[in-house]
């Protein structure tokens, strides 16, 4: 197991794969951001992004993925973030895109509210199989630690 008080400012993650499909965009515009590029194909070609493109809110769920497989995978006791600082997205995600992400810690400090858990601050790239930035964003994230803490 990965605790708070184990990770180091520095560290780096580097998550799977995953892929995003035609259906995939569709089904997720179709529940939560219905806007017609991300509906219908035809439509996304005449399209300011020129093609069918996953909604941007979409990217950021299957980031989230992306991390929360890689901490288990890690063993890191995270428990969920409470601050995203920023977030950019930077190009379309298009159908058949297959994306990865980094996951930088740049900072590290004991949380306020929860004595049993830490914050890490990590940089977050997502990059398509082109190695081409598609989103970035920082944020913190509740690390449970190891031993209890009484005072702080």
């Amino acid at each position: 197991m990965n605790y708070w008080e184990d990770i180091e400012i520095g560290r780096n993650f580097e998550t799977g794969e995953i892929t995003v499909t035609a259906a995939d965009i569709i089904d997720f515009a179709t529940k939560f951001d219905p806007q017609p590029y991300h509906l219908d194909p035809a439509v996304a070609e005449h399209s300011i992004f020129g093609g069918h493109c996953a909604s941007g809110w979409q990217i950021c769920a299957l980031m989230m993925r992306l991390l929360v497989d890689t901490m288990n995978r890690d063993g890191v006791r995270s428990v969920g973030s409470a601050e995203v600082e920023s977030l950019r997205w930077h190009r379309p995600v298009f159908a058949n895109d297959t994306l990865n992400a980094q996951i930088c810690v740049t900072g590290r400090k004991p949380s306020t509210d929860y004595k049993q858990y830490g914050l890490i601050d990590c940089a977050i790239e997502v990059v398509n199989q082109s190695g081409e930035k598609v989103i970035s964003l920082t944020t913190d994230m509740l690390i449970e630690r190891e031993e209890e803490v009484t005072d702080e």
